[in-house]
């Protein structure tokens, strides 16, 4: 098993008026060239989005594009013609395909929306751009498959997983490709490695995975080729 771990603080970091947003990986003005992308993970962001502001109308195309919702509410409108409301531990999956103009808002007037958005090459290009929304109910101490068999669709062999977990719990995980873990909040040992809120683990040739909960904690285990 080898293991690349990445301190929250060690992420790009920009804050703007209405936006703060901390990278994983290289993207818009923040680039690193050791931090590309794990694998067809791209793009992971966390972004806190002050109320009524947001993203107006841009494109994309050829990528999985996954947005979960830590807390508040995100509004969403695209040229497929979806417009709607994500909320707190909704999954949206936009795959964009050929291409695909959305936009992205606060939906409250008084409350900040946390978000992650998570960015997965896609395994066939140029497809028919498509969309799908669900809402979770996270069970405690189990892991719930949020994008994969059993979840959102995506157009990639990925896995994510989410759970919320009580300290002193052991969770254990078979992988199927490589695995990123990123904790939103706590404090999880992975091997001889400290993970708080933020931190996350890039695992390479992983077999078994066993994480050890010392806090409470919200994980995120995203099985990526």
């Amino acid at each position: 098993m080898k293991i690349n771990i990445q301190k929250s603080n060690e992420r790009g970091h920009r804050k703007y008026d209405w936006l703060e947003t901390r990278y994983s990986f290289s993207f818009s003005d923040y680039y690193n060239p050791r931090r590309i992308n794990f694998g067809t993970l791209r793009v992971l962001n966390q972004d806190i989005i002050e109320p009524g502001k947001g993203f107006p109308m841009h494109s994309h195309d050829n990528m999985e594009i996954v947005t979960i919702i830590l807390d508040g509410s995100l509004e969403h409108k695209d040229s497929m013609g979806n417009h709607g409301v994500i909320e707190k531990n909704d999954v949206q999956r936009m795959s964009a395909g050929n291409g695909v103009t959305h936009s992205e808002f606060n939906h409250s007037k008084k409350d900040k929306v946390h978000l992650l958005q998570i960015w997965i090459f896609s395994k066939e290009e140029n497809i028919k751009p498509s969309y799908e929304q669900r809402h979770f109910d996270l069970e405690k101490n189990k892991l719930i498959t949020v994008v994969g068999k059993g979840g959102i669709y995506i157009h990639q062999d990925a896995t994510f997983l989410r759970g919320f977990f009580d300290k002193d719990i052991k969770v254990n995980y078979k992988a199927k490709n490589n695995v990123f873990i990123f904790v939103i909040s706590g404090n999880v040992n992975v091997d001889k490695y400290i993970l708080i809120n933020g931190d996350s683990a890039e695992i390479n040739e992983v077999g078994n995975l066993e994480l050890n909960i010392k806090k409470n904690s919200d994980i995120l285990i995203m099985d990526v080729p």
